[in-house]
């Protein structure tokens, strides 16, 4: 329980830190975007520690223990390069645009650029729905967090709750300001606890070469090259197929679309902290990346983290029903009765047995607490509590999003429709604070319902991240593209929520089927004539035999509409356009 409690006082200063913000937060630009005065380093850290969310940390070790070190390449390696230059090129010019034209959201840009009122409107409805996975998986890693640093004292819905409470509370009182400093200082916190935590339980496991050794006994000896969800099946660089690494190549273009990134580009107090951010941000995803995906990769060959993931799933009490002995092995590995090194142990991560497929089996996607489960295991106390605070300071990033919906709430909805004229700039923001609580007990309800059932990774991967990808067409259009008009970014923003919706209803009508599903609702959806179009898998519907993600088609299909009912529309004026793109 100590652990928790140094966890319940880094929440604590947390709350100080974002309510001394709520003194200086009371004008609209300085709750929204504070007053667009941080400087070089805040810039930095808050844009990072914004981006790096619960998907970053124990999404990313959940799915690596599952996967293995191949994830490293899958997001982080791509996201090293183009999330960097998306800020730079992308976030620049939003910087740049909404210092000139006193724009704070992405939204008010597209309505100001294109002339369009209600099209606005609905892209901000779309942007909305699609942030609302990101911020459910914040209070999903809260939850996992205080949970796992507890020992299970403190259940998953009340430290779901708490971070809630907490991140409601801070963002309620200080706004835009109050959010950056808590991220400024949960990254630096993350970056310092983080290393220590890769160094302490690196040597707990024995050190580097002995959990590569272990780990390599571990690795079944199939070639195949499909990618598959199931437990046990480790990517190499042998077993990613083509498709499925290059659908991967646009997940980070959702950086910039992502409403709170493009909101904090416009916090910067100057273009220079833009070029450090792109030379330092590399860096940083690395420093938060490696460590997680290695730490989730290796701690398969570790009997007692296996067993304990084991015992804690949804779906131990119907394991142990059917096989009575051998989950009482299980519980003793878990519990520390039966040493890991023993040879009983070790069939829980020996590739040859059986029960080390049964286990994994059993653990199946749920996954995300492996990284708090590793701190239990192989970290002292008070050294647990603070590392548990550093991977909290990671998982409580949902702050940026729920400030950006309740920042798009009160500019595109209640300023738009003229709620500031009507009842003053003070009720413009109360609008705002009214929207975050809301929000946060949406959040914390379907966070609640999903547990077990979906895991952080995926849920980013399905919905957030590929969605506001498929949205990165709508931004450079209307960033450089001067023949660009309304109309094609209406058709790029429905042919996006008609993917997700399709997706969603697929995958809730459907089995999990090793092979391609057959029909939906009768239709013979998934094939056209003897060429299989989608495939339904363990945890998403992919694209054609190449198992490409559903981003790659989403993103080439919002292109399409936004080039071809742009040429096909009127343009906006000429005085707008030259307003955009004035002659040099």
């Amino acid at each position: 329980m100590i652990a928790a409690l140094v966890v319940f006082a880094y929440l604590a200063v947390v709350l100080y830190v974002g309510i001394f913000a709520f003194r200086s937060s009371t004008k609209s630009e300085d709750f929204f975007v504070a007053n667009r005065s941080l400087g070089t380093a805040v810039f930095l850290l808050s844009l990072f520690g914004s981006n790096m969310t619960s998907f970053a940390i124990l999404g990313s070790s959940g799915l690596a223990f599952r996967q293995g070190i191949g994830v490293y390449g899958l997001m982080a390696s791509i996201s090293g390069l183009v999330i960097p230059l998306s800020i730079f090129i992308i976030g620049t010019r939003i910087w740049a645009i909404g210092k000139k034209f006193g724009h704070m959201t992405q939204v008010q840009i597209f309505r100001d650029r294109w002339e369009c009122g209600h099209i606005g409107t609905v892209i901000f409805a779309l942007q909305a729905l699609m942030l609302v996975p990101y911020i459910i998986i914040g209070v999903m890693g809260g939850g996992e967090t205080l949970a796992g640093v507890s020992g299970g004292k403190v259940p998953y819905e009340i430290g779901g709750a708490v971070v809630a409470l907490v991140v409601m509370s801070y963002v309620f009182f200080g706004g835009m300001r109050g959010t950056a400093f808590v991220n400024t200082l949960q990254t630096v916190m993350f970056l310092v606890f983080g290393t220590i935590a890769f160094v302490v339980i690196a040597n707990g496991m024995g050190g580097f070469d002995k959990i590569v050794a272990e780990l390599n006994a571990t690795m079944t000896s199939s070639a195949t090259t499909q990618p598959t969800t199931q437990p046990g099946a480790v990517l190499t660089r042998h077993r990613i197929s083509e498709g499925y690494f290059f659908s991967y190549m646009f997940i980070p273009l959702s950086s910039i679309m992502f409403p709170h990134i493009a909101i904090f580009c416009l916090t910067a107090k100057r273009m220079a902290s833009f070029r450090k951010t792109v030379i330092f941000y590399p860096l940083c995803i690395m420093a938060i990346w490696l460590p997680a995906v290695y730490l989730g990769a290796v701690s398969v060959s570790q009997p007692n983290v296996v067993a304990q993931m084991a015992v804690e799933s949804a779906d131990f009490k119907a394991f142990k029903e059917k096989s009575p002995a051998q989950a009482q092995l299980v519980e003793d590995v878990a519990s520390g009765t039966i040493a890991s090194d023993d040879p009983r142990a070790k069939a829980l991560v020996d590739p040859n047995k059986p029960l080390r497929r049964q286990v994994l089996s059993v653990i199946g996607s749920n996954t995300d607490g492996v990284m708090l489960t590793l701190l239990s295991k192989f970290s002292p106390a008070f050294l647990a509590g603070l590392l548990g605070a550093a991977i909290m300071a990671c998982v409580m990033a949902s702050d940026s999003q729920i400030l950006a919906l309740s920042t798009m709430w009160s500019q595109d909805v209640f300023r738009f429709y003229e709620g500031d004229r009507r009842f003053g700039e003070k009720a413009q923001i109360w609008s705002a604070r009214i929207f975050v609580v809301i929000l946060s007990v949406i959040a914390y309800v379907i966070a609640i319902a999903v547990h077990q059932y979906a895991s952080i990774f995926e849920l980013a991967i399905q919905y957030a991240f590929s969605g506001f990808a498929s949205m990165a067409p709508i931004m450079l259009a209307c960033l450089f593209w001067k023949r660009s008009t309304k109309w094609g970014a209406l058709a790029a923003t429905l042919w996006v929520a008609a993917c997700l919706v399709a997706a969603a209803l697929i995958q809730a009508n459907t089995p999990d089927p090793k092979g391609p599903p057959g029909s939906f609702y009768g239709l013979e959806w998934s094939k056209i004539g003897d060429y299989t179009l989608l495939y339904r898998e363990a945890v998403r519907v992919s694209f054609t035999e190449y198992r490409f993600l559903l981003v790659f088609p989403m993103f080439v299909g919002s292109a399409l509409c936004m080039i071809v009912f742009s040429l096909l529309t009127k343009p906006p004026s000429r005085a707008t356009i030259e307003r955009y793109f004035p002659a040099k």
